[in-house]
């Protein structure tokens, strides 16, 4: 089993000169930068055999996108699709690295994504497949993306689960398998899925979609209510900006902030994976699982508490103007004197 965590941090220097994007052709060889860091560091780990755990967040395929020269045309499907094998190649590195120093065995890999594909990005970008709208909203284009556990001789090959998770399950999930006791002093906002990867249990739970401060869905089992609808602003799609890639459900992609917490819209996201038929309020259906859905709602709002927020500030005086290497370069800016102030985020 795990039984430490020591991290590490690969740092992201997109923009800097040390790692150039051309903005014509694509081209960057970043990802390779991180997958060698993550090879070199997996080695040296596995020589000194410290448990280790490492965060590896490539960006390739957030704009502006981009792959190195070898993937660079590659795929029929633009460069996002060359983003996407490159970093297909890089995982499979990282696996084979583990492989190599025989620390495959004790090493839990997690796959997985923080959103959806941006619809913004058309073309350029991912897809959604079946899914609603996209990044930036809670529908499932938005929140919904594939998890892949990878952990032989512990996690069955070849299993699919439809555990309903989020990725604030992998702090209480990773101290469970490296027999750690979560923290006491606060509420964890997650729950321990070992049992799930290494058992194949289903364990039934809700999840709370929230934009902002505000609770705008929430699922239990199969079934998905909508206490808010928003998409975007009107200013924004007549700018072209449209999360939803010209999707239009009537009363559902709505681009005004629509309260429906006197009846919310509920879907069936088995039968209706793209939530475009409503269930009728007045059918037995919606009442039975709307009863369910409001006790939960009721206990997770009692048992709430806020806490002060404190990624909401904003501060010039503390932004990147002297990034590791700038020195080197010659590239060092003077920064600004420090005022703080309250960032307001739209979406």
């Amino acid at each position: 089993m795990l039984e430490g965590l020591f991290p590490i941090h690969l740092y992201m220097c997109r923009y800097y000169e040390d790692f150039q994007i051309h903005r014509e052709t694509g081209e960057s060889n970043l990802t390779q930068i991180f997958t060698q860091q993550a090879v070199d560091f997996i080695e040296k780990q596995a020589q000194s055999q410290k448990p280790f755990f490492l965060y590896w967040a490539i960006d390739a395929t957030h704009g502006p996108v981009y792959a190195s020269k070898p993937f660079l045309g590659t795929s029929r499907r633009g460069l996002y699709g060359d983003a996407v094998k490159e970093i297909d190649s890089a995982v499979g590195q990282i696996l084979d690295a583990l492989k190599t120093h025989k620390v495959d065995d004790n090493t839990l890999v997690v796959f997985s994504s923080d959103n959806g594909g941006a619809m913004v990005s058309k073309d350029k970008g991912g897809s959604n497949g079946p899914f609603l709208c996209g990044k930036q909203t809670t529908f499932e284009g938005g929140m919904r993306e594939p998890t892949i556990a990878w952990w032989p001789k512990h996690i069955k090959p070849r299993q699919v689960s439809y555990q309903l998770g989020s990725l604030m399950d992998m702090f209480p999930t990773l101290l469970s398998l490296a027999n750690i006791t979560l923290p006491r002093d606060r509420v964890i906002d997650g729950i321990d899925l070992s049992d799930t990867l290494l058992n194949g249990k289903n364990i039934d739970r809700p999840i709370f979609y929230y934009r902002g401060n505000e609770m705008m869905a929430v699922r239990l089992g199969m079934y998905k209510a909508h206490y808010w609808t928003w998409t975007n602003g009107l200013q924004e799609l007549r700018q072209g900006i449209d999360f939803c890639r010209g999707e239009n459900v009537i009363n559902v992609t709505t681009h005004d902030q629509r309260n429906h917490t006197s009846q919310p819209l509920l879907f069936h996201v088995g039968r209706d994976l793209g939530e475009r038929y409503p269930i009728s309020p007045n059918s037995i259906e919606y009442h039975s699982a709307m009863k369910k859905i409001s006790k939960v709602v009721r206990d997770h709002k009692t048992n709430l508490h806020p806490g002060q927020p404190q990624l909401n500030w904003c501060d010039t005086g503390v932004m990147n103007w002297k990034p590791i290497g700038c020195e080197k370069l010659g590239r060092c800016l003077p920064a600004p004197s420090s005022n703080p102030y309250k960032c307001v985020w739209m979406h």
